[in-house]
């Protein structure tokens, strides 16, 4: 469903009864030359789960405190309880989706995966913002249902979305499976920020791993198990997924031909970047920017 504002769903593609005891997904786009300030004041019948579908920068409050500034990496996921507001400041373009989630379908879930009826009301009242790679999957496996599942593509989306409810309602009552004893620590957030500050600034260039380590202070070997251990990710693989977003941007908000933004980006050839913008994208760059020319005629 679209989103008329940030996290505020259209109504006209829905009634509120056609909505009620469900999980409704909207997705909000914000482009680079519209970014700016935000507020949301939370319905008391939802609570909102947000995800990241690219990369962006983000200062963000929630219930008048703030819990985030700097880059936000695809796959970042925030939980609002209902009732309490979110200030969101983008300093870029972004990508959301948002799940508007009913006390309805938390109870159940609670009680499916336990056995029992929770003593009280089900919360989920962590709103720090935490990378789930998995989440970020389930959320574009959710974005293709159309073209993968057909006439099954809406009961595809929403087990998808309860999916999702269910890895956070488990991580936030505690519900995981054991740490390996060799658990690797994550990257502290300043040396996330200055690695992928560092990827940003040189994504038309050739870019090292012993590079972007060197930015984060680190050693070559320490730094790349810390960044996945933090983010989820290999450090080539968000070098990989920045440049397609970079990629993009310009595709969509220049007239470069296909060999000018493949350089732009860092990739040597027009081929290579084809074949990479199929890999993380479903589509060649040129079928994609079509697509997106039709869906804005």
């Amino acid at each position: 469903m679209t989103e008329c504002a940030w996290r505020q769903l259209d109504m006209a593609a829905g009634s509120e009864a056609s909505m009620e005891g469900k999980i409704v997904m909207g997705r909000w786009k914000n482009s680079a030359d519209t970014y700016g300030d935000f507020i949301s004041n939370t319905d008391e019948k939802y609570h909102i789960i947000e995800v990241a579908l690219r990369t962006t920068r983000l200062t963000l409050r929630y219930a008048d405190r703030p819990i985030y500034s700097g880059l936000v990496m695809p796959g970042a996921t925030q939980v609002t309880s209902p009732g309490n507001k979110v200030c969101a400041q983008f300093e870029d373009a972004c990508d959301m989706l948002h799940f508007f989630v009913p006390q309805t379908v938390l109870t159940n879930c609670y009680y499916d995966a336990l056995g029992t009826h929770h003593n009280g009301t089900v919360t989920l009242c962590d709103p720090a913002l935490v990378i789930d790679v998995d989440i970020d999957r389930l959320s574009r496996a959710i974005l293709s249902a159309a073209d993968s599942c057909g006439p099954f593509c809406i009961v595809y989306a929403d087990s998808l979305a309860l999916a999702i409810v269910a890895r956070i309602l488990a991580r936030q009552l505690g519900i995981r499976r054991k740490s390996s004893p060799m658990r690797i620590s994550g990257l502290a957030s300043w040396r996330v920020n200055r690695a992928l500050e560092y990827i940003d600034a040189h994504l038309d260039k050739d870019i090292r791993l012993c590079d972007i380590a060197e930015s984060a202070g680190l050693s070559m070997m320490h730094f790349a198990a810390q960044f996945r251990a933090a983010t989820g990710i290999r450090p080539h693989e968000f070098l990989q997924r920045r440049r397609i977003e970079r990629a993009q941007d310009l595709l969509i908000n220049s007239d470069l031909n296909l060999p000018s933004v493949a350089l732009l980006t860092g990739f040597r050839t027009q081929a290579h970047f084809t074949t990479v913008f199929k890999r993380w994208v479903g589509v060649t760059p040129a079928r994609w920017k079509v697509q997106v020319a039709q869906t804005r005629s």
